[in-house]
């Protein structure tokens, strides 16, 4: 019997896997942030429904911006887009405490 071919999905033509992104913004300033962002990502992805499944979270207090799951092209195309400041991977820090280094 044959495998089917459904070991692996991609949001991409050229196939590339996606990682999450922080994606930092400009301040907008006649559009609520959510909506912003949201226009911004469906700028790169093709439209807003493709964004707003790719949209992880929408910060607007300390920073303007977004998380979403890209592609490396999606991040270089979405980085030429105008007000976009930086595209940076999100990481996961681990805090290394313990017992012995509490005093």
């Amino acid at each position: 019997m044959a495998e089917s071919g459904d070991s692996t999905k991609s949001s991409s033509s050229s196939g590339s896997a996606s990682a999450v992104h922080i994606v930092y913004t400009e301040r907008p300033q006649d559009e609520e942030p959510e909506a912003y962002h949201i226009r911004t990502l469906a700028s790169v992805l093709g439209s807003e429904e493709a964004a707003k499944e790719a949209l992880i979270y929408s910060y607007k207090t300390a920073a303007s911006g977004f998380s979403a799951k890209l592609t490396p092209e999606q991040v270089a195309e979405i980085s030429k887009q105008p007000g976009v400041l930086q595209v940076v991977p999100s990481r996961t820090l681990q805090l290394h405490t313990g017992p012995a280094t509490l005093h």
